[in-house]
């Protein structure tokens, strides 16, 4: 029997190859003044010409932020939002990877509400519509275009930080496979890891029993109808696909099958919710200085082998819908066969092993654990109970590389 869903999304999402064209007929729509968001490799490929030459055509003026930094500095928001502040745009366009989104929708706030961007931190403390952004992602990974949430590091917090509400998600996400062709084999690799993980998270979160607030006091409702649909889909384009991403850029099958991945699993855990995994990345990626997809990518399989226990039914689907074991195995088979996969796959595609790997030292496990549980809108929603015990557990496993998974 069908239970509780919600699914929160753009008003439009447009997919397929060549869709960049649409961006200034989308963009008129909506305002003529237009801020694109993007980072500096981004603008100085011949394709920003293109696209800032299809803006002008459809009657727009046009200004641009490129300096947008990977894992989004604070800083690098208050400059966005005081070099526009003299150009009040009528739309915001984000145009790269997560964090040039990011950056679109957090522009977009603080133009709008004239306030501390710490007002905002947290679930639903932006009170209203913003300027509209139009999202166009060049890497497939955070799933950005089509989510409530931007997140963004604030040196005053030992973690990065999120802000989430529903007021966030774009008007418009368009999402370009070709886009993404030149995305280099590593950033392929970890974005791509993000993206599934954004999926096989949402999807076996614990289910919580729905009431009439749950909608609208909540922006992270755990598993439900809905998003399982999306998460399950997001897992079938991304899994099989993935590693021929990285292995060979240039092949559009594989690169539209990952961005399809992508969005779709943006859908899921923007209404969904993710978990340990993400909740362990933020203080890892602070101490670290790594970017986001990469901690993802080292942490998921460990915590999908602690979730295993609760989780187990959703893992043997995963692995029975994807050619990963027997439609007749029992559950416990397949969920051991759906893990060893996802290992055997990170290590193809060159995700380290362990947190040793990527800068973590054994003095920083404690604190790591500790900052975790401060991610409540995550740890709330994993299937197991997350507490400084099993957090230590995570961590120290990961760190020290020890699989538990065993017949």
């Amino acid at each position: 029997m069908l239970d509780f869903g919600l699914l929160r999304c753009p008003n439009t999402v447009l997919f397929g190859n060549g869709q960049i064209k649409a961006l200034g007929h989308v963009v008129r729509t909506l305002g003529k003044k237009v801020l694109i968001c993007t980072d500096a490799r981004f603008f100085g490929l011949d394709i920003m010409q293109d696209i800032l030459q299809d803006l002008h055509h459809n009657g727009c003026t046009v200004e641009t932020f490129a300096d947008t930094q990977a894992e989004l500095p604070l800083q690098g928001v208050l400059d966005c939002v005081a070099h526009c502040k003299p150009y009040p745009p009528d739309v915001i366009v984000g145009l790269g990877g997560g964090s040039c989104m990011d950056m679109a929708k957090l522009t977009s706030l603080l133009l709008t509400y004239d306030q501390p961007i710490a007002d905002f931190y947290g679930e639903f403390k932006v009170p209203g519509p913003v300027i509209p952004v139009v999202a166009v992602p060049t890497t497939s990974g955070t799933g950005s275009e089509v989510t409530p949430v931007a997140v963004l590091g604030d040196p005053k917090q030992d973690t990065k930080i999120g802000i989430s509400s529903p007021a966030l998600i774009p008007h418009t996400a368009i999402c370009d496979p070709e886009l993404t062709v030149t995305c280099p084999p590593g950033l392929t690799a970890i974005s791509g890891a993000d993206a599934l993980a954004h999926a096989i998270e949402s999807y076996t979160l614990i289910r919580h029993a729905p009431t009439p607030a749950t909608s609208t006091s909540t922006v992270f409702v755990g598993k439900n109808a809905l998003t399982d649909i999306m998460g399950q889909c997001a897992i079938k384009n991304i899994l099989p696909h993935l590693q021929t991403a990285v292995e060979d850029g240039t092949d559009i099958t594989a690169r539209s099958h990952v961005m399809l991945g992508s969005t779709l699993a943006g859908m899921a855990f923007g209404s969904a919710g993710t978990s340990a995994a993400h909740a362990i990345q933020y203080p890892v990626g602070a101490i670290t200085k790594t970017a986001h997809g990469l901690g993802i990518g080292v942490l998921l399989p460990y915590v999908m082998e602690y979730n295993a226990s609760a989780a187990q039914q959703s893992y043997a689907i995963i692995a029975r819908q994807n050619g990963i074991a027997h439609t007749q195995e029992d559950d416990r088979g397949a969920t051991k066969k759906c893990i060893a996969h996802i290992w055997q796959l990170f290590e193809n595609i060159g995700i380290p092993k362990t947190l040793q790997h990527i800068g973590v030292k054994k003095a920083h496990i404690a604190g790591i654990a500790k900052a975790s549980l401060n991610a409540q809108r995550l740890v709330k929603n994993n299937p197991c109970p997350l507490d400084i015990g099993a957090m230590l557990t995570i961590v120290t496993r990961a760190f020290n590389g020890t699989s538990t998974y065993k017949d």
